[in-house]
């Protein structure tokens, strides 16, 4: 749920009319935009812009709270309430769109030269689609990988340049780099009971030939039996448990932490506040040879069915898309779009790491879409939580998810 961003995610802002709205004219088309994004993110920063233009639409920028998107939006559209324009996550597409919230654009997309589906990576754009239709425009993309404390793995005679490439090499070398006495632990990790700890889990159910369809195939409850032998031996904070990406990255970036999954949005903050050298892997399969999996994250730009002026936040939305070649310079974000090359960056560490993140890119699935992503989604993080905190066996647990995920499938 690209989740980047999350536990960064501040108290909510009131309507942003104070922040961009007060040089807008009287004839101006004012539009709302509701998105999670603080300000070194692109979605303020993009309503800036936009504004600076003076083209007679301005924008009133709101930031909302992660775990809040979906109600408030949905309470807002049923109550005539809504934004004109909302980022939401990508798997809570379908849902707004199967409803009829979100505007139908596939006929200005059509006609926009500056949104082309086929520019578009098909995960993403597969992500915006409903019922063979364009109900919004991908904002962004990213996937999650292993990052690892090189210095560490030296520290405690491990090879820096072979990072675990299995589950179980995870384990054992998450057992050989935790270190109580210097409150280091081996790995950092979300397993938190909202969208993020779904995003951890499910490239580990896929990868052992699972999926949210068939929650409880075997090698997806031996990925939640590694998960919990993990928070058993205390080779990850019990804070795992409630814990977003961004915190359990913090906890890498600081040396409390030798390894930690987390996603391409770090890399800005690792390389300032990182002080060891680090390196990226892709994330270790169940077995050698086995089919890899990796998360989808990051969210859709969508116009409100509701909207009174149509045209003017398709015309934002056109600006924003012109932005995306400047999404990873400015924000670290990776543009959802294939026509799209990442410069280098000049830094070693970091462009190494992007190649590793475009390479995991390739085997990145989507959440869904299913208009019922949010109920699926939740039996899933039920039963982490009720496995990891010993509540349940891991098995009967996603047995568990798995009759509640087969009642909504229907």
């Amino acid at each position: 749920m690209g989740i980047h961003k999350f536990a960064m995610i501040g108290a909510v802002a009131l309507a942003g009319v104070s922040l961009f709205g007060l040089s807008a004219k009287a004839e101006d088309v004012t539009l709302t935009l509701w998105s999670l994004d603080k300000d070194i993110q692109p979605a303020p920063n993009l309503v800036k812009e936009f504004n600076a233009q003076n083209n007679g639409i301005k924008i009133e920028y709101r930031l909302i709270q992660f775990d809040d998107v979906v109600t408030e939006a949905m309470r807002a559209y049923a109550t005539g309430q809504a934004p004109d324009i909302i980022a939401v996550d990508n798997p809570e597409h379908a849902m707004f769109a199967s409803r009829g919230a979100f505007l139908d654009i596939t006929d200005m997309v059509k006609s926009s030269s500056v949104i082309k589906p086929d520019n578009y990576f098909p995960g993403p754009l597969k992500s915006v689609e409903w019922d063979g239709k364009y109900f919004g425009v991908p904002k962004a993309t990213n996937t999650i990988a292993l990052y690892y404390n090189k210095d560490m793995f030296k520290a405690k005679g491990l090879d820096p340049n072979k990072p675990p490439q299995t589950w179980d090499e995870l384990v054992e070398d998450a057992r050989k780099l935790t270190d109580p006495a210097k409150n280091v632990y081996g790995l950092a990790f979300s397993a938190k009971a909202n969208e993020e700890g779904t995003f951890q889990f499910l490239p580990w159910a896929q990868m052992g030939g699972g999926s949210y369809e068939n929650i409880n195939a075997e090698g997806a409850v031996k990925a939640l039996e590694t998960w919990k032998t993990i928070m058993d031996e205390k080779l990850a904070s019990p804070d795992t448990l409630t814990r977003g990406q961004w915190d359990s990255t913090g906890t890498f970036n600081s040396g409390n932490a030798a390894m930690a999954i987390s996603g391409p949005w770090e890399l800005d903050r690792m390389t300032k506040e990182a002080k060891f050298d680090w390196g990226v892997a892709l994330l270790p399969v169940p077995k050698e040879g086995a089919e890899r999996s990796s998360a989808m994250g990051d969210f859709n730009w969508a116009i409100f069915a509701s909207t009174k002026h149509p045209a003017e936040a398709f015309k934002a939305l056109e600006f924003f898309a012109s932005q995306d070649d400047k999404m990873f310079k400015n924000y670290g974000q990776l543009p959802a779009r294939s026509d799209i090359t990442i410069p280098e960056t000049g830094e070693k560490l970091k462009d190494h790491a992007l190649k590793v993140f475009i390479e995991q890119l390739k085997y990145a699935k989507p959440r869904g879409p299913h208009p019922q992503w949010p109920k699926i989604s939740k039996a899933i993080q039920d039963a982490i939580q009720a496995a990891l905190t010993g509540q349940m066996s891991p098995k009967d647990a996603l047995d568990q998810a798995a009759d509640k995920i087969k009642a909504v499938l229907g």
